[in-house]
């Protein structure tokens, strides 16, 4: 795994020096910190910081063809490159490396734009094709990996991490009014959109071609055109268990020490039991406990590692956030509002210290139907045979007569949400459970009113809704599953373990998340992930003999810390301190009052806002350290 970035101009005067290069490629020092290279061409430059995973003797990035006319820059892995090695060299192709980047070079020199839908695994890259002065840009199909890019006239930059395209002079810093309405909806920026109007995400399954000085997008991979197949429970069984077992395999291959994140849920317990079948020691276990029982899952990693057989590491979460939240914001680029964050840097923290790369079990709740909101939508889509206006009357009359005023304990509010679900067209539903920080009324009295007139007319929820719309012929449940795939995976998951596991040098592998399972997950009628009550059904019944039965049948637990303590207790003063400073609150986005409401009421006990505070301290602080300092160079204190 690794750090990218570069740049392509059709004008020499926008060229990209080789210190500029090395610049950017000393930014993403963190994930590749064991060399880095550069590569400069008449209209092109290429960097990369490498992370040595396989052949470490002579894998050194950027890396060309024969003839030098084609370089690539390339983070990821290729988990199927020995097969396609095999058939270049059958092509005539002449390797030089044992590397999984170099098969890339020459399947573009073969195959050319096509040779993206061919690559099994996880990546980013560029490739500079010096021969068309053309630059491609490419993202696995899932999200894993990520690349972010700029437009500056006859420019186009790209880096792994936003931070690395701020060495660039003259990229703005204009932050997106539409992107902090997002943000403060879902917790993220969604893809294509970064907090900067000027930066983009490239977005999962896609690949950019700048040459000429125009730049065009397009789309090589989707689930819209895949159908449920009418095989039997044991037959999915059976092709599940081939090909999660193979999905396992083949991220085992590597030259540097291995092991697993372990929490004791169903997902990384099979992932580890798969291992277990296939390696020759015991696997490297690691999990994290907290002293907050309720946030706590230590017992059941130590059963399931006591079940599997595994060398087991546990390391204890304090009782605060302080010690990693300058490195958190430094590393996430933009605000991010995702708390469980904060436990996933401690784990890839501590993981490091024995391996350099994990296998994690990432994918099984959005792929096989594990969250409870599945089921939520499922028992309220039934309700969808009353006609919507009969829906929205009842739900009026009963907020109005059975619920009390006053009430905000979570009974009554689960009520409220209930109710407000229930009215909802499906796809209004899936986006109202996508925006899990303020909702409609309570952004709206938020913002300032000059920020607000900014926003008149967004939809900040557009792009959930969008996800939903493309799997049209599928049942309401199996559209959100794949819209969570578009949409929170990328995004939130993917995004989150990306960064805080690279923050430390460390590559994560996600089985769950291999396209031919995905794939045939997506192929599975909805009674096989989701039966009953009973989340991913289908992936517990194949795997019954690696997962120990209490771990199976334990409810799912959140990996999440106890924000809600920490704001009233540990918390309290700091939380006061930054979001009721006086230069945060004028800086316009916010109501000063309704900032202060909000804090108010949480420390007093009275309504639970934990969540909406860590999504303002996350944005303050990223404010404070990207467009208040604006030395994005500098690693945290």
């Amino acid at each position: 795994m690794c750090g990218i970035a570069g740049a392509a101009w059709s004008e020499e005067s926008s060229a990209v020096d080789a210190h500029r290069l090395e610049r950017m490629a000393a930014v993403l020092h963190h994930r590749g910190p064991d060399d880095h290279d550069i590569y400069v061409d008449r209209y092109a430059g290429l960097a990369h910081a490498r992370l040595s995973i396989i052949d470490l003797a002579t894998g050194r990035q950027p890396l060309s063809n024969e003839d030098g006319t084609i370089w690539i820059a390339f983070n990821g892995e290729i988990y199927n490159f020995a097969e396609l090695r095999s058939r270049l060299v059958g092509c005539g192709h002449t390797f030089r490396t044992a590397t999984d980047t170099e098969a890339i070079v020459h399947l573009y020199e073969q195959d050319g734009l096509d040779c993206f839908k061919k690559l099994r695994g996880m990546f980013a890259l560029a490739i500079w094709d010096a021969r068309r002065k053309r630059l491609v840009l490419a993202r696995d199909r899932m999200g894993k990996k990520p690349l972010v890019y700029t437009m500056q006239g006859d420019r186009l930059a790209f880096a792994s991490e936003i931070k690395a395209l701020l060495e660039l002079p003259g990229v703005p810093r204009d932050i997106d009014p539409l992107a902090i309405d997002q943000y403060l909806s879902v917790g993220y920026v969604p893809h294509p959109r970064t907090i900067y109007r000027d930066v983009f995400k490239l977005p999962p399954a896609h690949y950019a071609v700048y040459e000429q000085g125009h730049l065009r997008l397009e789309r090589y991979w989707s689930l819209d055109d895949v159908q449920e197949d009418p095989l039997t429970e044991a037959e999915y069984c059976e092709r599940l268990r081939y090909e999660l077992l193979e999905a396992t395999r083949i991220r085992m291959v590597s030259d540097v020490p291995l092991g697993a994140f372990l929490s004791g849920g169903v997902d990384s317990t099979i992932i580890v039991g798969l291992m277990q079948k296939l390696a020759q020691r015991p696997t490297k276990t690691f999990s994290i406990s907290f002293s907050v029982k309720e946030y706590d899952e230590s017992q059941f990693a130590r059963q399931a590692a006591a079940h599997l057989g595994t060398e087991h590491h546990e390391f204890l979460v304090e009782d605060n956030c302080l010690g990693v939240l300058p490195d958190l914001i430094w590393h996430f680029d933009e605000p991010f509002a995702d708390s469980s964050a904060i436990p996933t840097f401690y784990l890839a923290k501590m993981t490091k210290q024995a391996v350099t790369v994990a296998l994690t079990g990432d994918g099984g709740d959005e792929v096989f139907c594990g969250y409870e909101r599945y089921r939520k939508l499922r028992d309220l889509c039934r309700c969808d045979v009353v006609p919507a206006a009969v829906r929205r009357r009842a739900a009026s009359a009963a907020d109005t007569r059975w619920l009390p005023r006053g009430k905000v304990d979570s009974i009554w509010q689960r009520g409220r949400t209930y109710l407000d679900l229930f009215a909802r067209t499906p796809v209004d539903r899936y986006a109202r459970i996508a925006n899990v920080v303020f909702q409609g009324r309570s952004r709206g009295d938020l913002y300032a009113d000059d920020f607000a007139r900014e926003l008149r007319g967004h939809d900040s929820l557009d792009f959930v809704r969008a996800a939903y719309r493309e799997f049209r012929g599928r049942d309401n449940v199996t559209r959100a599953t794949l819209a969570d795939e578009l949409t929170y995976l990328p995004c939130d998951i993917l995004a989150k373990v990306d960064i805080a596991s690279m923050a430390y040098g460390l590559e994560c592998r996600s089985p769950l998340l291999d396209q031919n399972v995905v794939e045939l997950a997506a192929r599975m009628p909805l009674g096989l992930r989701l039966r009953g009550n009973v989340g991913k059904y289908i992936l517990k019944k194949a795997f019954a003999d690696v997962a120990p039965p209490e771990i199976v049948a334990r409810r799912k637990m959140g990996f999440g810390v106890p924000l809600k303590r920490w704001f009233r207790k540990e918390l309290s003063t700091y939380v006061r301190e930054v979001l009721l400073d006086a230069k945060t609150l004028q800086r316009g986005y916010f109501r000063p009052a309704a900032v202060e409401e909000l804090i108010r009421e949480h420390v007093d006990g009275v309504r639970d806002h934990s969540v909406k505070m860590w999504a303002l301290l996350c944005f303050e602080l990223w404010h404070h350290r990207f467009v208040d300092a604006q030395h994005a160079e500098a690693l945290p204190a």
